[in-house]
C-alpha cells in the first residue's frame, strides 16, 4: 500500500491520528526536507528507509515505489494537505497504471494553521463566504489556465490564500490591487507552526514590503481579505440564530436556549 499522507503545516503534533499511524507502520518514507520539518519523522519507526524528495524528480519517486513492491508499506509524505499543490495526481496515475493500491490521508493545511494563528475565521457573514486558494503563475505558468490566477479572482474581494508567490512580492501586490482596495487587511505567514514561525500583518497596499521584511521566498503564505480585520463581526451567523430552525433545533421565541434541558441521547 502506498499512502499519500498530509504532514500538516509543520508542527509534528498537527498530523491526523491516521497519518501518525501510517508513518509508524511505514517501511519506506518519501518526504521533502525543504517543506516538512525533520521533527515529523519522529513518528516513523527507527528502521524505516527514508528518501528525501527535495533532491528527487518524479521519476526518482516512482522508482522508489516500483522497487518497494506490493507488499511494502510506503508513505509519500506531503506538506499540508496532499490535495492542495501536492502534485499527487501523476503519482496516482502511476499507481493505477501499475495496479498498486493507494490511499490519501488528508492533512491540516497551512491556510487553516495560519487562520488559527491569526485567530480569525475566513468565512465571516456579510464579509466573505468564500475562500480562494491560488498562486502566481511564475515559472510554472504552463500549469495555469488562461484567466486563472490572483488578478482573475481579486475582483471578488473574498478571502484569498496565495501560495508559492513569496519570491515575487511586487507582482503579487500589483495583481491583488486590481481588485482589492489598498487598505484591505493582509497577513504574511512564513513556516507557520514551525519553531521559527513568522507572521507579519499588513494591508494589500503594504504587502510587497511586508513580504520582503521576512527575508523569505519559500514556505510563504499570504492571506488577504476583510475577514482578517481586527474588529467585531458585523453580522452574527444565521445558522445559530435562535430564530432559525434546523433539522435538529426548533426556533426559540424567547431568543435563547442556553441552560434549557435537552433530550438525553439513548444509545
Amino acid at each position: 500500500m502506498i499512502s499519500f499522507v498530509g504532514a500538516g503545516p509543520g508542527a509534528p503534533d498537527l498530523l491526523t491520528l491516521r497519518g501518525v499511524q501510517r508513518l509508524a507502520d511505514a517501511e519506506v518514507v518519501v518526504w521533502a526536507s525543504s517543506l516538512v520539518p525533520e521533527a515529523v519523522l519522529e513518528h516513523c519507526r527507527t528502521d524505516a528507509v527514508l528518501h528525501d524528495s527535495a533532491v528527487m524528480t518524479l521519476e526518482d519517486v516512482l522508482a522508489v515505489f516500483a522497487h518497494a513492491g506490493d507488499g511494502t508499506s510506503v508513505v509519500r509524505l506531503h506538506s499540508g494537505d496532499p490535495s492542495v499543490y501536492g502534485a499527487i495526481a501523476e503519482q496516482i496515475d502511476w499507481c493505477r497504471a501499475n495496479g498498486r493500491a493507494f490511499e490519501i490521508v488528508p492533512g491540516v493545511t497551512s491556510v487553516a494553521a495560519a487562520a488559527a494563528t491569526l485567530e480569525r475565521e475566513l468565512t465571516v457573514p456579510t464579509v466573505s463566504q468564500s475562500v480562494v486558494l491560488t498562486r502566481l503563475a511564475g515559472r510554472t505558468e504552463a500549469s495555469m489556465r488562461p484567466g486563472e490566477g490572483v488578478a482573475a479572482f481579486a475582483s471578488a474581494r473574498v478571502s484569498m490564500a496565495v501560495f508559492l508567490s513569496g519570491a515575487r512580492p511586487d507582482e503579487l501586490q500589483a495583481e491583488l490591487l486590481t481588485g482589492y482596495p489598498p487598505e484591505t487587511p493582509a497577513a504574511v505567514a512564513v513556516r507557520v507552526t514551525w519553531p521559527d514561525e513568522l507572521i507579519v500583518r499588513a494591508t494589500v497596499g503594504e504587502l510587497a514590503d511586508a513580504i520582503r521584511s521576512t527575508g523569505a521566498t519559500r514556505t510563504v503564505l499570504v492571506l488577504v481579505g476583510e475577514a482578517l480585520a481586527d474588529r467585531p463581526v458585523l453580522a452574527r451567523t444565521h445558522l445559530y440564530s435562535p430564530t432559525h430552525a434546523t433539522a435538529f433545533r426548533l426556533p426559540s421565541r424567547a431568543g435563547s436556549t442556553v441552560g434549557r434541558p435537552g433530550r438525553r441521547r439513548v444509545r
